[in-house]
């Protein structure tokens, strides 16, 4: 799987895949992430990507020129791309939307905009658009480490076991059920007898009625949609 990333700050790619799963997947050969720097495509001498923007208004707008550019730069290097535009107008990113990412042989590539907004007409170069979630950030860069680290990990081959992705929250609509290790007691708190029992069908039960408790309690809004 390829992810190819638009930015204007290309070396904030460099060290959080560095370690950990995807790391890993990357020396493996599983997973490419490379960037593209939107800087190399502005316009004059000083490499402009934005301007002021038509009606007045505070901050500046990322001109279409750049992106276009750029963005057809990575088509003729990469055909066949998945192209996202990280944006808080976008569709919020989930569960199912990782696992339809996923999907997207040969890969994607990630428009992570900058500044006030983007041109409204950049939005015509992309197929999807994507926000993870109703709050501000400075620029799209974080937004798009959070899609290749969640898109990453459905890759096969990337997490030692994959029977995990069927457990996590989100993965059947709800949260996951709480979990224990050693030690059995801990500052007077003790593992549920149940999971000591060694029944493995009680376990189940148990664990798939304290994930419907939880979500319940912490998002209810999870259990709405899945009675859709």
């Amino acid at each position: 799987m390829e992810f190819h990333v638009i930015t204007l700050f290309p070396e904030m790619f460099e060290s959080p895949f560095r370690g950990g799963m995807i790391g890993r997947a990357i020396e493996q050969g599983l997973i490419a992430i490379k960037t593209h720097p939107l800087r190399e495509h502005g316009l004059g001498n000083y490499r402009q990507v934005d301007d002021a923007p038509y009606g007045g208004g505070s901050g500046m707008v990322m001109r279409p020129e750049p992106i276009a550019a750029a963005i057809d730069a990575v088509n003729a290097e990469r055909p066949g791309l998945w192209r996202i535009l990280m944006t808080p107008q976008g569709e919020v990113f989930g569960n199912s939307m990782v696992r339809e990412l996923a999907k997207r042989a040969p890969g994607l590539m990630i428009v992570a905009g900058r500044y006030e907004g983007i041109d409204e007409r950049v939005r015509s170069l992309v197929d999807q658009e994507i926000s993870i979630g109703d709050y501000v950030l400075s620029g799209g860069e974080i937004p798009a480490m959070a899609v290749i680290e969640a898109v990453g990990r459905m890759i096969p081959g990337v997490l030692g076991n994959p029977e995990s992705l069927d457990e996590e929250s989100f993965a059947a609509g709800m949260l996951e059920y709480p979990q224990y290790t050693r030690p059995e007691e801990f500052r007077g708190m003790k593992v549920p007898e149940i999971l000591l029992s060694g029944d493995h069908g009680k376990i189940r039960a148990w664990r798939e009625a304290e994930a419907k408790r939880r979500t319940a309690r912490r998002r209810p809004n999870l259990l709405e949609r899945r009675k859709f």
